[in-house]
């Protein structure tokens, strides 16, 4: 993560109160292009606005609870993009959740992993974490994307790549059940698994004040608001420029998760180039396990309520892609070294992953 300094940034005390601006501009003028374009930077920079002030909060409390609450509230980013879509389009968007939260797996696992073995490879050679902690991760993470993703599509109770509402509410809760568990033995029971191995890396710059922790959370809960809010306004917007560029449904998935886990992916990206590869592991694995373990329990419960249908199974495709990546990465993350190689193996896939979605 960033390095907080004693006072906030301006730009991200003013960014809030622009977003919603913005917002209230939407709502009281005609919709035109230029205001369509203010509204898509206002959201963008009030998802990087968020995630900042949940570094700062994170910061405070210190690792590796700190990855935990960037977790957490880049998953309330993502869960509130997806619901907002789904009831705003319809049953014609049963599968978004799905889309969004394989893309999650696939930018996180391949394109922001990959990302940051390569840049600390290039830079520092060879890079240590802690192997048992990395591995923990994976597990969870290939139990609850298997369990949520490929599952379905072998069920027999619905027809489809759908569950039964008894099979969705089971799916929900697991998920959520195995998340805590993985939360529970992160920060209290095997903190030391996550934790690097020199001090240097776990403690690289002074903690903020807890004055200054509170305005940013504060600051973050206003910030999380402004996203849903204009994420209604512009999802329309989005769907329709997938629709006219003759694109995949699946690309609207693929643009909310790189949207949400941009930020998240230049804070980890930052820390590997620093040496903090443990770190920056801890960042995107913890992102992917929310992306899966917070969000399906929540859009699970929401449709539940609300009784629209709700696709999860991938098709074939995307089964081998995803099977490939938990390979790949297993054996990435059981020496508890790694070099450019392992770097340049994750993004080829996520560059495979890229292509197949726009020419399937």
């Amino acid at each position: 993560m960033s390095k907080p300094t004693a006072i906030l940034p301006r730009w991200t005390l003013v960014m809030p109160f622009a977003a919603w601006i913005v917002l209230g501009a939407a709502h009281a003028m005609p919709s035109g292009a230029l205001l369509l374009v203010l509204v898509g930077l206002a959201l963008c920079g009030a998802v990087f606005t968020a995630v900042h002030h949940a570094e700062v909060v994170a910061h405070r409390v210190g690792e590796p609870f700190g990855t935990l609450v960037l977790a957490v509230a880049v998953t309330v980013i993502e869960v509130a993009l997806i619901v907002s879509v789904m009831l705003t389009s319809g049953p014609e968007k049963a599968g978004l959740a799905r889309d969004t939260v394989f893309a999650a797996v696939m930018i996180v696992c391949n394109g922001i992993v990959g990302l940051c073995l390569l840049m600390g490879g290039i830079r520092h050679l060879e890079q240590d974490f802690q192997s048992r902690g990395a591995a923990a991760a994976l597990a969870v993470l290939a139990s609850l994307s298997v369990l949520t993703l490929v599952m379905p599509n072998y069920t027999t109770t619905s027809v489809g790549p759908i569950l039964s509402s008894s099979q969705l509410a089971f799916a929900g809760v697991s998920s959520l059940v195995l998340y805590g568990v993985f939360v529970f033995v992160q920060t209290v029971r095997h903190r030391d698994y996550f934790l690097a191995g020199t001090p240097d890396e776990n403690v690289h710059a002074e903690p903020p004040s807890a004055g200054l922790a509170l305005a940013a959370g504060g600051l973050l809960l206003v910030c999380l608001v402004a996203v849903v809010l204009l994420a209604k306004v512009l999802s329309p917007v989005v769907e329709t420029a997938v629709q006219n560029a003759g694109a995949p449904p699946a690309v609207v998935g693929i643009i909310i998760a790189a949207l949400v886990l941009l930020p998240e992916g230049l804070a980890a990206v930052r820390a590997a180039r620093a040496d903090r590869l443990q770190n920056s592991l801890n960042l995107a694995l913890g992102s992917a396990l929310a992306s899966i373990g917070l969000t399906i329990p929540t859009v699970a419960g929401v449709f539940l309520y609300t009784g629209q249908p709700l696709v999860l199974g991938i098709n074939g495709k995307e089964t081998v892609l995803l099977m490939l990546t938990l390979v790949v990465g297993t054996l990435t993350l059981s020496t508890g070294r790694t070099t450019i190689l392992q770097g340049a193996v994750h993004l080829s896939l996520f560059a495979a992953y890229l292509f197949l979605s726009f020419a399937p």
